[in-house]
């Protein structure tokens, strides 16, 4: 996965949010790659109950699941997150009502993994600066760090 080239394959001592669960593929990929923490946020309930079932197979204290909208979502004890994973559902601006979310969300340092249907510019995410970015097929990938 290009992401985890991106972030380094060893993600020991991090803690790693994906606000748009879905699947849970990047939330578990961490967990198997040594994030200390991993919270999965999904809105949909048959998603939710899917990623219940993985992170049961999957049978790790790392694993923090909650059902509920991302731009609700209020990490439990303040916690803030060393890398955010954003995969929204397209074309439905989620990108954007994110964006004044993520100063309460993010830890100093974090980088934030961000998915598209299009390129993202700089005014996309203000004080986020793009330092990777690419594409496959209609999907544009990119990651972000604080400017």
């Amino acid at each position: 996965m290009t992401l985890f080239n991106w972030l380094g394959q060893d993600l020991d001592g991090l803690h790693c949010l994906d606000l748009f669960a879905g699947s849970g593929i990047l939330g578990f990929e961490a967990a198997s790659r040594g994030a200390a923490q991993v919270t999965l946020v999904e809105r949909d309930r048959k998603a939710f109950l899917a990623l219940r079932q993985q992170a049961d197979v999957f049978a790790s204290d790392r694993i923090a699941l909650f059902f509920g909208d991302a731009l609700k979502f209020a990490p439990p004890l303040g916690r803030r997150f060393d890398v955010i994973f954003l995969d929204p559902p397209y074309g439905q601006g989620w990108l954007a009502q994110v964006l004044p979310r993520l100063a309460d969300l993010a830890a100093p340092g974090a980088r934030i993994y961000a998915e598209a249907e299009a390129p993202l510019g700089a005014a996309d995410f203000g004080a986020w600066s793009v330092i990777k970015r690419g594409h496959a097929g209609q999907v544009y990938f990119h990651l972000l760090e604080q400017t």
